[in-house]
């Protein structure tokens, strides 16, 4: 995994020696509206990261890189404020997710960490296509992987990923060189 910079931000690969730092971040209950719970402890979130440091699932069929975003500049000291992650399959596809807190919305560093890392996942890792799983009443994310360029997946891809009532899955193709 490499570092990747866009003009704000700095995605940096992963560590459990993030965990600190993200945990404050992590625990923002608005992030949470829609899905999933903040980390339940410090230490909880130091093991999950020591984990995801192998890079890999336990089968070894799927590669994990997460990435922790890094604000720089003038728009902020240095902190974290989110991460974005893939997991990469040999079929050349990934399921992506992020999360940011919720202090940093509304100001396109979603936007640009996303597409940095789907450019990282298409050059580096020859990623063809992109896939989100995410709750359909949340409108901000739907509208954000839009922007992005995905869109709804076919009814048929929903049953592939087995996907439940509530949740809307997100396709993208990526760019062709």
């Amino acid at each position: 995994m490499r570092r990747i910079d866009t003009s704000d931000l700095t995605l940096e690969p992963q560590l459990a020696a993030h965990a600190e730092m993200m945990f404050a971040k992590l625990s923002d209950p608005a992030i949470y509206e829609y899905e999933n719970a903040p980390p339940v402890s410090l230490e909880w979130l130091r093991t999950r990261y020591t984990k995801l440091e192998s890079r890999r699932s336990a089968d070894g069929r799927e590669q994990w890189l997460n990435w922790v975003v890094r604000l720089l500049g003038g728009h902020g000291s240095g902190e974290l404020i989110g991460y974005v992650q893939a997991t990469v399959r040999a079929d050349g596809s990934a399921l992506i997710a992020y999360e940011f807190a919720s202090a940093y919305w509304g100001r396109g560093l979603a936007s640009q960490a996303v597409t940095a890392m789907l450019a990282e996942l298409a050059s580096h890792y020859q990623m063809r296509e992109f896939w989100a799983l995410l709750k359909r009443k949340n409108n901000r994310s739907m509208r954000l992987l839009e922007r992005l360029g995905f869109a709804l997946a076919s009814s048929e891809q929903h049953v592939t990923f087995a996907t439940h009532i509530d949740e809307a899955l997100m396709h993208r193709r990526a760019a062709q060189p």
